[in-house]
């Protein structure tokens, strides 16, 4: 069903939504994504970085070195003051989107449009405190400062070493849970329609949405420092969610005095909620199993099992804590003297007040988005009770895992052979931690961290699991989806509304909508193929695969 803002609903059959996070410039359309790029702000970027301008096309790809069929170096040079060479893992068939963008660049001469993904990715290796390479997963994309599906760690001990909004993105711990379900396909598919509307009906969508669960300033206050502690406590999650959460869903440097008094205004109505554009709640059914001994330690027995995946963040409490630290940071950079190539590179000494407030700040906003999840899973747990007349316990509805895929942590990594403490910013990208890291839970302890991998609209999606070649590579981290391929403008313009729900109704995909536009701005030709993104991870070793899920019904904003 499509909803206006008037609350009336009409119905729509297409398709599903997808999780990557886009580009700046199509995040311009949502108050939680991204704000615009002007092309003026693209154009001094370029300027500013030594981006290309004046060098060729040939000359460009003088400073990119594949050293295998799914991973090219980027060498010093690329752009000024690379402190580490850059990464990024693609193969043949996703190579030419981010080659075309360097093409355009050097056409153009560096005035207008965006600043391509791998500038961005080299702009990174330039900033203070780097350490290793500056990392590009498959689906990478441009975004603000950072590109994303970029990954860099800054020297915890480097008092230089900095901390970038940009590195975290304005969706502060955008990220996905995965419920299991011990239904089946045949059990579902007979109410198939029925159970979409009860989970648009039971989940708030949409730009300006309200939560349904009371919540009041004190709550807030509590939430944004203890994280899924406070939805145990308050009964919205069960105790063995926390388990299978990406840091027990609570981050401990949360400090709620630090998020500003406009920005918890923004999240107290909207805690609860899924949002807008690419965000999403799926019913999903396992379409086939590559490891069966991971898969059974997740509770995924066999194809056809009904799992249950809804991926949000931090909503507008999260956009304003990032907005109020790249104001705060401009000053501070000026004071301590720190220069980057690209202005939207906003950043600050990790040890500086600005620093140490926007991690706290940033924590906060993240266990805030836990707790959102978390709250919709509790959500969509009732309305599958209802559906089935049952209870969420008797229908096994299990967390898999809850991840993050925008987010900055502390974390210890291997640098040159001995254990250095890094601030891993991960944007568009996915902790993956190897088998036996005392971070993740006892029951995936031999197979490695579940990692959930969204696709576009209509296309599968994935659980992977973390590997030891991704510990000593990519400090833990792998893909986060398909990644944005055209603009939303671009979708709205060649693609057609009537074209799309064919296509995806032919699939038997149900679909709840509140707004009809994102019908072509999130239709798979949009994105990347994200198996082509996945196997890019599991040939270069960074991640396994696991188990695809297909969709059957997606509720989206």
């Amino acid at each position: 069903r499509s909803r206006s803002r008037g609350g009336r609903a009409r119905r729509v059959n297409i398709g599903r939504c997808l999780r990557p996070r886009p580009s700046v410039f199509h995040a311009a359309r949502h108050a939680l994504r991204e704000p615009p790029m002007a092309a003026s702000a693209a154009a001094s970027s370029g300027a500013s970085s030594g981006s290309g301008r004046g060098r060729s096309y040939e000359e460009e790809l003088g400073y990119i070195t594949q050293v295998s069929d799914h991973e090219y170096h980027i060498r010093k040079g690329f752009v000024p003051n690379m402190r580490v060479p850059g990464r990024f893992f693609v193969n043949h068939s996703l190579r030419s989107l981010l080659f075309d963008e360097i093409k355009q660049h050097t056409t153009s001469k560096g005035f207008g449009g965006f600043l391509p993904a791998v500038k961005q990715l080299a702009n990174v290796a330039a900033l203070p405190g780097i350490v290793g390479a500056s990392i590009g997963m498959p689906d990478i994309h441009s975004g603000y400062g950072f590109a994303i599906g970029n990954v860099a760690a800054f020297d915890m001990d480097d008092p230089a070493a900095v901390v970038s909004p940009g590195g975290v993105g304005f969706d502060i711990n955008c990220g996905v849970r995965l419920l299991r379900t011990n239904l089946f396909e045949s059990d579902v598919r007979p109410v198939q329609e029925e159970l979409a509307q009860r989970l648009f009906d039971h989940i708030p969508v949409g730009v300006g949405s309200k939560g349904i669960l009371p919540t009041t300033e004190a709550g807030l206050e509590a939430a944004l420092e203890m994280g899924l502690d406070w939805s145990v406590r308050e009964g919205y999650a069960w105790a063995e969610d926390k388990e299978h959460c990406e840091e027990y869903g609570r981050l401990l440097s949360a400090d709620p005095a630090k998020v500003s008094k406009r920005a918890k205004k923004r999240g107290l109505p909207q805690l609860g909620t899924l949002g807008a554009g690419n965000h999403y709640a799926e019913i999903q059914v396992v379409d086939e199993i590559f490891d069966k001994t991971a898969a059974s330690r997740m509770g995924l027995e066999a194809e056809g099992q009904i799992c249950v995946m809804i991926h949000s963040g931090s909503r507008g409490l999260g956009h304003q804590v990032a907005t109020d630290a790249l104001s705060s940071m401009e000053g501070s950079m000026a004071r301590d003297g720190i220069a980057t190539n690209d202005r939207q590179l906003a950043c600050a000494r990790i040890g500086s007040p600005e620093g140490r407030d926007y991690l706290a700040s940033m924590a906060a906003a993240a266990n805030y988005a836990f707790v959102n999840r978390a709250s919709m899973a509790f959500l969509a747990r009732q309305a599958f009770a209802k559906q089935f007349g049952s209870t969420p316990d008797d229908l096994d509805m299990a967390t898999i895992y809850d991840v993050s895929h925008n987010i900055a942590k502390v974390e210890e990594h291997l640098v040159d052979g001995r254990p250095r403490r890094l601030l891993v910013h991960r944007k568009g990208a996915t902790r993956a931690f190897g088998p036996h890291h005392p971070l993740i839970p006892v029951d995936y302890q031999l197979i490695g961290q579940p990692i959930l991998i969204g696709g576009s609209m209509g296309t599968c999606s994935y659980v992977l699991t973390g590997t030891d070649k991704g510990m000593a590579e990519t400090f833990g981290s792998t893909c986060h989806g398909a990644g944005r391929a055209a603009s939303r403008a671009k979708s709205r313009r060649v693609l057609s509304y009537e074209g799309v729900l064919d296509s995806l109704s032919r699939k038997n995909i149900s679909i709840r909508v509140a707004s009809p536009k994102l019908v072509m701005e999130e239709a798979p030709e949009s994105y990347k193929d994200v198996s082509a993104v996945v196997d890019t991870c599991h040939a270069a070793g960074i991640s396994n695969k696991a188990v695809k899920l297909r969709p059957v019904a997606v509720v989206k904003g």
